[in-house]
């Protein structure tokens, strides 16, 4: 029987005369989740304030750390030796509503490099690997031409949706064709749409063709029922995916790192001025696939590789997942509830992409009628509140190696039992660390500066439609006050006294000071919502 000896867990005391066998997985670290990001639109805050998601409830547990271990293999489900196998998996590249049919699309997704691009002849995503097989140019940077061609602008290259050469300009008409020539030809990934996400299978091997009608992407039932609403977000992240992943199941940071952006309700006793409470989370089975977890207001899963997920739990059951009577029955269809889906995608060593929606079933007319964009003003402050701080810690795990972390970091509360049991499914079944299959070193790439660290326009706004498009929107609307202002004071100074009267003259000059002051105003709000907003833990 495996015991591994760390400070992640506290321990069981089972009476020896006890047999462990006949003993259920135990809740040894139970609580909720409450990093819900929020948006500045005061509605929705009002809502889920009242839906108590950024509460926590749980009443204090005393906690041995003269002895702590992790569960005992018997609690954790039979996996029967197999280990996770990162390549036999699909993987989210970006939401369809942030992906531009008129243009391909650059993606690097598990250390590969794709291009996305659609294909009007079978009005389908494709994703290629993103090398021509002339020159290896990077097909990403290409076009699709009048014939609904993937083109490679380097030399004109043409390519359909299933990878074939069908045009090589530099060759004769009358010549051999080799463009039919399988060297010629684009290696094409599995790729389909689920839940208005693309998807694709990280092999190109032919045996994969087909692999949609064996295995299919997790799904999700709230994705699924058209009465959520569920509008979508994406960032890419300047730290890992396995710190991403665990800073989202960790609901004991979100008073601290995101102090005065997400609202938690005050606790019964105050201990300190964020209000941080001890926090009851359990991990309840732990396998290959992923682990359950409960919290009190709900339960979470983690669907590996890539989602995290955390649900109501509206109506009680049996026990065996049968809803108890008809009654019951009609509060689930119309109960409120909500979701936290969190996509966390590896990338490469040290980055990561993170596609997050939050799907509910009530005041769904809300995101009718606000644009996306303004939601994504707040989400995207919480991501930067513990950017570089999750930034800099992934580094400080790296020295001591992530196979040491439970022995390097001090985990003795139940607030952080989904990210050990992240941790320990990460050791267990995935290899300890993603399988980048040997294309990396091991190295993470240099910190930089502050602010193109943390620099929105490259990792957000050029990848979603709606910020990009109001950035367009806000960035014409700033120039245009600034020609209303500088012509309002041009027609006063060229202007004689005979020919504008004094009560013009003082329209004109006001008018061109608050033209003025509105586009610095302007400037100034696109400059920190679209680009850089710095957040000083120190001085909030």
């Amino acid at each position: 029987m495996e015991t591994i000896r760390t400070s992640s867990i506290p321990s069981f005391h089972v009476p020896a005369s006890l047999d462990r066998t006949q003993f259920t997985k135990p809740k040894f670290l139970n609580s909720q989740f409450n990093t819900l990001p929020t948006s500045s639109f005061s509605r929705i805050h009002t809502n889920i304030s009242k839906f108590k998601l950024f509460t926590t409830t749980s009443s204090p547990s005393s906690v041995s750390t003269e002895s702590i271990q992790p569960p005992e293999p018997e609690f954790e489900a039979a996996s029967h030796g197999e280990k996770f196998d990162w390549y036999s998996q699909w993987y989210p590249v970006m939401p369809v509503c942030d992906l531009d049919k008129r243009v391909p699309h650059a993606k690097k997704v598990m250390g590969l490099d794709v291009v996305v691009w659609w294909d009007r002849n079978e009005s389908a995503w494709k994703v290629f690997d993103d090398t021509c097989p002339h020159r290896l140019a990077p097909l990403s940077e290409g076009r699709i031409d009048q014939w609904g061609r993937l083109q490679c602008v380097y030399h004109g290259w043409c390519f359909n949706g299933s990878g074939d050469c069908k045009f090589i300009p530099q060759a004769p008409l009358d010549g051999p064709p080799v463009h039919t020539f399988k060297k010629a030809c684009v290696a094409v990934y599995p790729s389909t749409v689920h839940h208005d996400i693309v998807w694709f299978w990280p092999n190109t091997d032919p045996q994969y063709k087909d692999i949609i009608m064996k295995k299919k992407p997790p799904s999700i039932p709230e994705l699924d029922d058209p009465s959520f609403t569920k509008l979508m977000g994406n960032r890419d992240i300047p730290y890992g995916y396995d710190v991403l992943v665990e800073n989202l199941m960790d609901p004991a940071h979100v008073p601290y790192a995101h102090y005065g952006i997400m609202r938690t309700r005050k606790p019964q006793v105050k201990v300190d001025r964020e209000g941080g409470r001890p926090i009851d989370l359990s991990v309840k089975k732990l396998d290959r696939d992923g682990f359950t977890g409960k919290m009190d207001w709900g339960s979470s899963k983690f669907i590996a590789p890539c989602i995290f997920y955390a649900y109501t739990e509206p109506v009680a059951d049996q026990g065996n997942g049968t809803v108890s009577s008809p009654h019951t029955k009609k509060q689930l269809s119309t109960h409120r509830r909500m979701a936290l889906i969190f996509i966390c995608i590896p990338v490469s060593p040290g980055n990561s992409r993170l596609i997050w929606v939050f799907p509910r079933n009530f005041g769904v007319w809300i995101d009718k009628i606000v644009p996306r964009w303004v939601f994504h003003v707040g989400q995207n402050l919480i991501l930067d509140s513990d950017l570089y701080l999750l930034h800099v810690e992934e580094r400080k795990i790296m020295d001591v190696g992530p196979a040491n972390w439970q022995k390097a970091c001090f985990v003795p509360t139940k607030s952080d039992a989904l990210v050990v049991g992240f941790r320990r499914w990460l050791n267990k079944y995935a290899g300890g660390q993603v399988d980048w299959r040997g294309k990396y070193s091991g190295a993470l790439p240099p910190t930089p500066p502050r602010e193109q660290l943390m620099d929105r326009y490259w990792s957000h706004v050029v990848n979603c439609r709606s910020c990009n498009s109001a950035h367009k929107v806000l960035s014409a609307l700033e120039v245009i006050l600034q020609v209303i202002s500088l012509v309002s004071i041009g027609i006063v100074a060229a202007a004689k006294e005979s020919v504008i009267s004094a009560a013009a003259r003082t329209t004109l000059v006001t008018m061109a000071v608050v033209c003025f002051a509105a586009s610095r105003w302007l400037s100034h709000f696109i400059y920190k919502t679209f680009h850089y907003h710095d957040y000083n833990h120190a001085l909030r």
